[in-house]
């Protein structure tokens, strides 16, 4: 079994790599991997998409949230790009252990592979 943190980066107008970002997640999921998916920069903004039922993503995001893969939002970023309150409205967990941001050196030391998308 491996480890897999996802960075969804993806702006709102790259929804082909935002979906990528939880078709690998199931993916590896399914196949016994670790996975954590985390919305950094301004792929926050897909976190509040992805909630919207009327997304046309909403359906895979719900199968993927269902498999407790998802880790949280960049608390710096989501501010930055608006989405604060709705994610944290949402549950997400608010990432900020780096100036209020995710830790990458913390993932590698626990030995993650990052995928960036």
């Amino acid at each position: 079994m491996k480890k897999f943190a996802i960075f969804v980066h993806a702006s709102e107008n790259e929804g082909a790599k935002a979906l990528h970002s939880l078709l690998y997640a199931q993916e590896l999921k399914e196949a016994g991997h670790e996975v954590k998916v985390i919305f950094d920069g301004a792929g926050t903004v897909w976190a509040k998409l992805f909630e919207d039922p009327n997304n046309k993503f909403h359906p895979i995001y719900q199968s993927v949230k269902k498999l407790g893969v998802i880790e949280g939002v960049c608390e710096f970023c989501a501010g930055a790009f608006g989405v604060s309150e709705d994610t944290k409205k949402a549950g997400f967990n608010q990432l900020g252990e780096v100036g209020g941001h995710p830790s990458i050196t913390k993932l590698v030391a626990d030995d993650y592979q990052i995928i960036t998308l």
